[in-house]
């Protein structure tokens, strides 16, 4: 890239409602093999235990990317004119076999992962989150997890299954894939099947900051306890979109009332940019159940601020 980084379209030049539908207007990874931050695609949804179509998932966030615009006025600068990034499509997954979808995704990751590229996943159900994680701590040792979800996700199995959605950070925990000591869920809020959920949560390594926390001491307080929590070292984001109210995220498979909103989840996505962010995942839309793409403008946003927060200030 002796010119520098190849950006998005011009959406002056080319309407955005116009050409490849990649994430933002971005380049190919074909077009741009050097890319430093990869957006990887990973439509599966057979670890869903409610309302399917995830796996419709990143078609509908890379369409309602095509807003987006190159310079982050919250940031101060360009993203794409610092680093590149690249959309890399589709990892191809079988819908009929969990284990070998798994296996596949963890495949893709580290493909990526020998370059030290820095992935965001767009998914997909939550079962994407072990495999990514195996790659990130293939390559970084175990890393903090900043889990931002109406759920755990910390269950032990669902029908006697060990790999779905509600199970990848119990899995991770168990693998030595996460920091214990530096691990965290923001948003999280609803009945649970009982108070050991949370026993067992925090002995797999996990803090919990509820959305009650949110209401009761506001959003800067919630942030600084989720940084001095995460502390220092490599940090890696989970992000589920039920982690937002229902108003702000209807299509999603598991929608929980009492949610964040969009402005305070971006907000505290975009603080993770004090941190050594070294993958992220945006996952659970399910466009089915979006309305006027509610939900896939918010995943965009999301994704783009994580991007935005990978990339070191100029």
């Amino acid at each position: 890239m002796t010119n520098g980084p190849i950006g998005p379209v011009d959406s002056s030049k080319v309407p955005r409602f116009a050409g490849f539908p990649t994430f933002a207007r971005l380049p190919r990874i074909e077009d741009a093999p050097d890319a430093r931050i990869v957006v990887l695609g990973i439509p599966f949804d057979a670890g869903t235990t409610f309302r399917p179509g995830a796996r419709f998932g990143p078609a509908h966030i890379r369409e309602n990317s095509r807003l987006l615009r190159p310079f982050n006025p919250a940031t101060g600068h360009a993203p794409f004119d610092l680093v590149q990034v690249a959309d890399a499509g589709d990892v191809p997954v079988t819908p009929f076999d969990i284990s070998a979808a798994v296996t596949a995704i963890e495949a893709a990751a580290r493909r990526f992962a020998v370059n030290d590229v820095r992935l965001v996943a767009l998914g997909g159900d939550h079962t994407i989150a072990l495999p990514l994680l195996r790659a990130v701590a293939a390559r970084h040792g175990p890393v903090a997890v900043v889990h931002f979800d109406a759920h755990l996700d910390t269950w032990d199995t669902y029908f006697d299954a060990p790999l779905t959605h509600g199970t990848p950070f119990r899995r991770a925990s168990e693998e030595g894939l996460i920091d214990r000591q530096r691990s965290v869920h923001v948003g999280v809020r609803g009945p649970l099947y009982s108070a050991a959920d949370l026993a067992d949560d925090t002995m797999l390594g996990f803090e919990q900051l509820t959305c009650v926390d949110l209401e009761e001491h506001g959003l800067p307080a919630l942030m600084e306890r989720m940084h001095r929590r995460l502390g220092t070292g490599p940090v890696y984001a989970s992000v589920d979109v039920d982690v937002l109210d229902p108003a702000f995220a209807p299509g999603t498979g598991t929608p929980e009332a009492g949610g964040a909103t969009s402005r305070e989840l971006l907000a505290l996505v975009r603080s993770l940019s004090r941190h050594e962010l070294v993958g992220a995942d945006v996952v659970e839309v399910s466009p089915a159940y979006d309305h006027a793409g509610i939900t896939g403008i918010a995943a965009a946003h999301i994704a783009y601020e994580l991007i935005s927060a990978m990339v070191p200030s100029p």
